[in-house]
């Protein structure tokens, strides 16, 4: 895990895990009490990440997942096989063979992602904390937690540290059966309102020479903890940033362009658009913006892969997106 040094003149380190729980929220759609749960296989490879032609080499070859059939004889997937491949993308991040994990029955799936999430310190005394926090719907033992932390390393690193990396554990207790959709929103307000209270707190002169950063995230993408940690940084560094939030239509960015003609657009996108749209969004943005003074900063793993221009530069991961913009 990076470590960040976030005094004004040094560089910014971001800790390179998926932000803001990305594993957990396609859920959302899962919960609809009476509501069969139904997914096609490109809803699959939105989810995951997964093409949908390896989706279907896998069926074939291993049997991995078992596909229904409506009774117009459309092929449809369950939220289990959602979650189960959710977790063979989990454990193929962390260097296991597909081979050997279709060996895996569901219990052994499961019992394996609990073991690699535990030595990535799931077992820590200040995660077990946040945790029973979570599960007990503890405000004030969450407060205690961060107010620990934020006294003795600063909001900075407890971000970096704590909320992020907890972040991306919530989605693993999420895939094992361990939480609900009511704990993950619990403690996702509480860690905005954290962030939320930072920038307000936040009284530095705006720098003259520093474009104007407009914060966005694209349409269907609501993953935005990440997005307010990049505004509080912004207002800390004395850039002045405009917070537009989650699920902003694109059509909308060319609205607030004239407004702010020289603005950066900046987004940290962990499920929308799906990296295997990820480069047509690039393009779209290129041919829209086109011959204008505005830039956009896209960062997330879905980028990975896509290719910068004048026009927007993609990068994977949050130390990248802290040096193209704090320098």
């Amino acid at each position: 895990m990076e470590e960040g040094n976030l005094r004004h003149g040094s560089k910014i380190r971001f800790v390179c895990f998926p932000f803001d729980g990305s594993l957990t929220n396609p859920f959302r759609k899962m919960k609809e009490r009476g509501v069969a749960q139904q997914f096609s296989i490109k809803d699959l490879e939105h989810f995951t990440g997964v093409k949908s032609h390896t989706i279907r080499a896998w069926e074939q070859r291993y049997e991995l997942l078992i596909p229904k059939r409506t009774s117009t004889n459309i092929r449809y997937y369950s939220g289990d096989d959602l979650k189960k491949l959710l977790n063979v993308s989990y454990l193929m991040h962390h260097g296991m063979k597909i081979s050997k994990i279709a060996q895996l029955s569901d219990s052994a799936l499961l019992t394996k992602v609990n073991e690699i999430q535990l030595s990535e310190g799931g077992l820590s005394s200040m995660f077990s904390r946040l945790k029973l926090s979570m599960l007990n719907y503890d405000e004030a033992a969450f407060h205690e937690v961060v107010n620990e932390h934020s006294a003795q390393f600063g909001l900075d690193k407890t971000v970096l540290e704590v909320f992020l990396p907890f972040l991306s554990q919530i989605g693993v207790l999420w895939l094992t059966n361990s939480i609900c959709p009511a704990q993950e929103h619990f403690i996702s307000h509480l860690m905005r309102q954290v962030l939320n209270a930072a920038v307000d707190g936040v009284q530095d002169e705006i720098r003259s020479d520093a474009p104007v950063a407009i914060l966005y995230l694209p349409e269907r993408e609501i993953h935005d903890i990440s997005l307010l940690f990049i505004h509080f940084l912004c207002r800390k560094y004395s850039i002045r940033s405009v917070f537009l939030g989650a699920s902003v239509p694109f059509s909308d960015l060319l609205g607030v362009a004239e407004q702010f003609p020289n603005a950066r657009f900046v987004a940290y996108c962990t499920t929308y658009p799906a990296s295997s749209e990820a480069q047509a969004y690039v393009d779209m943005i290129t041919s829209e913006f086109e011959g204008l003074e505005n830039k956009f900063l896209l960062a997330g793993k879905v980028f990975e892969g896509c290719s910068s221009n004048e026009v927007v530069t993609t990068v994977t991961n949050g130390s990248e997106l802290a040096s193209v913009l704090f320098g």
